[in-house]
């Protein structure tokens, strides 16, 4: 099912064609009011009860499990993915002479942290150059073998869209003891996800982009068999009983129940929790099928018009619905985007393509702007 024009749920101004949700997104409405009622209830501490330090966090940890379709026990709260990135590489077992498989171009939250785990242990990063054919996931799975230990993957390429199929990836790995973590930074909440049939070990993103939440903070997925690991962190509120401020001298080593205890330290922002939870109910209200379907469309429209003044992109198979990068045999020329902001339409650049990342905000004239400024 497709949804309507979104575009009054958001303060953006007429003129404005801001295809760009990729690169930060605009915050609906419901959200900015959430910051300013809770900036504003900052201002009086003494009606912030020590409850709220539980409540609210957990209605956010459990409406962002709705949206991934798992229980609250899976998810952790985290401030970024490199945080994520690196609760996983703390977790999983790298040995010398053992691989690393990321993508060329790969967003570097999901690299760095690889690398030097496997500099400290002896082990190789192993690239998977960008397929000539567009097919990452058959790529991948050539790349896959009995040395890989971890398997560092998007669902789609932060450059242009391109699709992992994290199924069959996921597959692979398990058929060699891999483990899968995954940076969904650049899908989640505008691609349907099936967790239990990807099985990551780790799975990680922003919640600033396609979630519509406000910066820093995040969500981390941990599977059943990764939630006995070792935190980043050792923090108060991450153990058992911490409800009770009274014991807290009472230390224990017992952790909160599932994968709480990997959450960051002061992770009951009284701030950003509520904007994020505003975020996510709206994300719910919509469903996420039914904005990859909208998506879709208006990611359809925009190749086939691009395609109509030489600009190349991957074909709807082979890309995400929200996503896509346009490739010319010129190059992108100098200064595009800055031009382009000059008539207030808003586009990244990313590598050799103008990526471009429409939302529910989006009008036909956005789409119309777009193609006309490109001519």
């Amino acid at each position: 099912m497709t949804l309507g024009p979104q575009r009054q749920l958001f303060d953006i101004p007429p003129g404005v064609a801001y295809l760009n949700c990729a690169y930060m997104a605009p915050q609906l409405r419901s959200v900015t009011e959430a910051g300013l009622s809770a900036v504003q209830r900052k201002s009086s501490p003494w009606t912030v009860p020590p409850s709220a330090f539980f409540d609210e966090s957990e209605r956010l940890r459990s409406t962002f499990a709705s949206v991934a379709g798992v229980d609250a026990d899976a998810i952790a709260l985290v401030p970024s993915v490199s945080y994520g990135i690196g609760t996983a590489v703390a977790n999983v077992d790298i040995a010398a002479g053992q691989t690393v498989v990321v993508l060329a171009e790969q967003f570097p939250s999901n690299v760095y942290p690889w690398r030097a785990a496997a500099a400290a242990s002896g082990a190789e990063v192993l690239t998977v150059a960008r397929p000539a054919d567009g097919d990452w996931t058959a790529a991948v799975a050539t790349a896959v073998d009995e040395r890989t230990a971890v398997v560092a993957v998007p669902q789609c390429h932060w450059t242009d869209g391109s699709i992992v199929d994290l199924v069959a990836v996921g597959a692979a790995a398990r058929e060699v003891g891999a483990a899968l973590v995954v940076d969904a930074t650049q899908s989640f909440g505008a691609v349907p996800f099936d967790v239990a049939a990807v099985q990551p070990d780790f799975l990680v993103t922003a919640g600033y982009k396609w979630l519509l939440g406000p910066y820093s903070l995040g969500y981390l997925y941990v599977a059943p068999h990764r939630r006995d690991g070792v935190p980043l962190e050792h923090n108060w509120i991450t153990r058992a009983g911490s409800e009770d401020f009274a014991a807290l001298v009472d230390y224990r080593d017992e952790p909160a129940p599932g994968a709480r205890r990997y959450d960051v330290g002061e992770r009951s922002n009284f701030v950003l929790v509520p904007m994020a939870l505003a975020a996510l109910e709206q994300i719910l209200a919509w469903g996420v099928p039914s904005i990859a379907a909208t998506l879709a469309d208006v990611t359809a429209a925009i190749a086939s018009g691009a395609a109509d003044l030489g600009h190349r992109s991957a074909s709807a198979a082979q890309r995400g619905p929200h996503l896509l990068g346009l490739r010319h045999p010129d190059g992108v020329p100098a200064g595009l985007a800055a031009r382009l902001a000059e008539q207030q339409i808003y586009v990244s650049i990313r590598g050799d393509s103008i990526r471009v990342s429409p939302h529910l905000y989006n009008t036909s004239d956005d789409v119309s702007r777009l193609l006309s400024a490109l001519a």
